[in-house]
């Protein structure tokens, strides 16, 4: 799993936010679990290429995204969660 700065807009409201991705992911299942972990924490979060993961796993990763207010927070949490799970987290794109 690597994290970036990749950014797209999220429509919430009657202002657009950046959506900041901090994490890819190989397996949609991860992502997903991620995901689940960062909303149950409050964080609103979107997954994007998700589908075309699972298509073709090689070729694509399932980037996890949040709006950029809440980028700090849900980087923290997911940290927390993948050291528990045993993963590493990539600090060469954070």
């Amino acid at each position: 799993m690597t994290a970036d700065r990749e950014s797209g807009l999220a429509h919430g409201g009657s202002e657009a936010e950046e959506l900041v991705t901090i994490a890819k992911f190989l397996e949609p299942v991860n992502a997903q679990l991620a995901k689940g972990m960062l909303e149950s924490a409050g964080i609103e979060s979107f997954l994007q290429g998700e589908n075309a993961n699972s298509m073709m796993a090689f070729a694509f990763r399932a980037r996890l995204q949040v709006q950029r207010s809440d980028e700090a927070a849900a980087r923290e949490l997911l940290a927390v969660f993948l050291a528990d799970e045993g993963e590493e987290v990539s600090t060469d794109e954070l």
